[in-house]
């Protein structure tokens, strides 16, 4: 088939290899346009980017696709079907109506519960037991269309957003190498209005621990905001990024170093499994602690 393919971050990557390896003809890869990162603030490619020139495909950075010109552009490529995967723009009517089959999206949670723009990280943060991916049939509203396949899968009890993320992705790629093998025999599922939620960008406001919340929820939150944007609590003057947790017995004042990186919380205790310091890399807790004094308790 003829396809655009729509995607930026690490996530989109093995999708686009997948569609390669089915043999599809990608005829352009759409994707964010290089930003500034790193402590230079040179303009770094989007992963898709760099991988779409690596396997020597055409690829486009528009900053919007709302003009004529970019619509035309598009709508010259005569695709079948387009796959979108956590491109990060909105995409027009025009833009939705242009392939012949319209546009496919790989979503990664069990529609209706988790539209919107970080459905791992609220799916861990919010304690769900399980998760999966959609294929879904994209329409003007945000994760609103009907769903042509859908995959459950368990989260971990230990298990981080980045572990999830890695995972989904790859089950994303099987799903969309079947939905386009089967597209035109499959009945789209219209989204039931029932257990509708939406998440919500994650704000760098919601990643300080407070260790008065019940231990469930700390480690929810670290899990859930690991690697990024990374939970992270006062350890002295210092700022470390929690990475890795799990619930254990034990209680003491919030905040209190019961022993180890085991921390109590307003309801049982914390033990730290993996944690980063300023400038260093991510270790395991017994580690980290080989050269950090934790104190008697933490901010």
């Amino acid at each position: 088939m003829r396809i655009i393919f729509m995607g930026t971050p690490d996530f989109s990557v093995p999708v686009l290899d997948a569609l390669v390896e089915a043999r599809h003809d990608i005829v352009a890869v759409y994707t964010q346009p290089p930003r500034p990162a790193g402590r230079g603030k040179k303009d770094r490619l989007s992963p898709v980017q760099a991988r779409a020139e690596e396997l020597g495909l055409l690829v486009r950075h528009p900053v919007a696709l709302k003009g004529a010109d970019a619509q035309a552009e598009f709508a010259a490529l005569k695709a079948d079907v387009a796959v979108v995967v956590a491109y990060g723009l909105i995409l027009p009517q025009e833009i939705l109506d242009a392939p012949k089959q319209g546009c496919l999206n790989i979503h990664a949670s069990l529609l209706p519960r988790w539209r919107g723009a970080a459905p791992i990280h609220r799916a861990i943060m919010s304690g769900d037991a399980q998760t999966g991916v959609c294929i879904m049939q994209m329409e003007a509203g945000l994760d609103t269309g009907p769903v042509l396949l859908r995959e459950a899968d368990d989260i971990g009890a230990e298990e981080t957003t980045g572990q999830l993320h890695d995972r989904l992705s790859q089950l994303g790629s099987a799903l969309i190498v079947r939905a386009l093998a089967a597209l035109g025999e499959m009945e789209a599922q219209e989204q039931s209005q029932a257990g509708v939620t939406y998440a919500a960008k994650i704000d760098k406001a919601e990643a300080r621990v407070d260790w008065t919340k019940p231990a469930v929820e700390v480690d929810r939150l670290i899990r859930g905001l690991s690697p990024n944007p990374a939970a992270w609590c006062m350890v002295g003057d210092e700022r470390v990024k929690l990475l890795g947790s799990r619930v254990v017995t034990g209680q003491g004042e919030a905040g209190q170093v019961l022993h180890g990186f085991t921390i109590a919380c307003g309801q049982g205790a914390v033990e730290v499994t993996t944690a980063q310091r300023a400038g260093k890399r991510a270790m395991p807790a017994a580690q980290i602690l080989q050269g950090l004094d934790l104190g008697v308790s933490l901010g």
